[in-house]
């Protein structure tokens, strides 16, 4: 089944030309089925590019989805178009009373700063504290991931010495859970953060957290809580083949101390262009959330989720 999405999004033209089967809500509503609610909460600045990574990985699924995007009201996006914005998001206020099947909470560009000095962080916990009892299961990805870790379970950011900037290699630590259905031995998840969370501070939490992805190089990279209702994820299994390229020349125009992604171009030349090896297990990844851990987990009347 495709995915239900906005009339006009941008990412509908963009995933058409992908031969990916999207559907605008004018078609939808004629048909009676009914789809999982999804909410995104997208904190990228650029956002439909964020928005199309994510709706192409959800398109991979015989699962309609119904897609809502929601934004924080006390940080205005610089990068996206305010018409993009008003046509296409809402505020969390407006959708604190609605329930939904899953959600996706992105990473954002704040992490030198603490928790509690970003502008909207009062805002982010409500959302997080709402998600308990209003989503069935939450992914929480890159900074978010921390972020979510750290409100819920008390486990700590830490400054990394060198950007982890690259595609590293991924051991499945339980590969027997259902969000691993179908993985190799070794997956590879791209990452681009100047942060880290440390096994010793999860392992501390006991019982509530669990490990269940991690890397000799990126260290942690999947935690779970509560039976997969919360996943954390500290790398981005989302990022398009050029994310990376794009990432890595730009900081070199601007004269920052960057370093090649690692495991990346090909023959490690910038100018072949990258090497795809994350895009099969990415796709696995958000089907596996979405079956085992949103569709067979959720009421089908939304308002028992709780």
């Amino acid at each position: 089944m495709p995915l239900r999405l906005p009339d006009r999004l941008p990412a509908i033209n963009f995933l058409r030309e992908e031969n990916i089967f999207v559907l605008g809500d004018t078609r939808a509503n004629a048909q009676d089925i009914r789809p999982l609610r999804i909410a995104i909460l997208n904190l990228m600045p650029l956002k439909i590019t964020t928005e199309t990574d994510l709706i192409r990985l959800l398109s991979n699924t015989p699962l309609q989805l119904d897609i809502h995007l929601m934004k924080v009201k006390a940080h205005t996006s610089k990068n996206t178009p305010i018409e993009h914005m008003r046509a296409f998001y809402r505020d969390f206020e407006e959708m604190r009373h609605e329930k939904f099947d899953g959600m996706i909470i992105t990473g954002a560009p704040v992490e030198h700063l603490d928790f509690k000095d970003v502008n909207y962080w009062d805002e982010m916990t409500d959302i997080f504290a709402w998600a308990r009892t209003h989503v069935t299961s939450t992914l929480y990805i890159c900074w978010a991931a921390q972020a979510g870790l750290y409100y819920h379970y008390g486990v700590p950011k830490y400054p990394l010495q060198e950007k982890m900037f690259g595609i590293f290699p991924q051991i499945p630590l339980l590969p027997r859970l259902p969000i691993f259905r179908g993985f190799d031995d070794v997956f590879y998840m791209p990452h681009s953060r100047h942060t880290e969370i440390r096994k010793e501070d999860i392992l501390k939490v006991n019982e509530e957290l669990t490990i269940i992805a991690e890397g000799p190089q990126s260290g942690v990279s999947m935690v779970m809580a509560r039976e997969g209702r919360e996943i954390f994820i500290t790398g981005h299994s989302e990022y398009s083949p050029m994310t990376l390229d794009t990432e890595y020349r730009r900081d070199l125009g601007k004269g920052l101390p960057i370093q090649k992604p690692y495991n990346y171009y090909r023959d490690d030349d910038p100018e072949k262009g990258p090497l795809v090896t994350w895009r099969g297990h990415g796709n696995l990844l958000f089907q596996n959330w979405l079956n085992y851990y949103v569709y067979q987990e959720t009421p089908y009347n939304i308002n028992e989720i709780n």
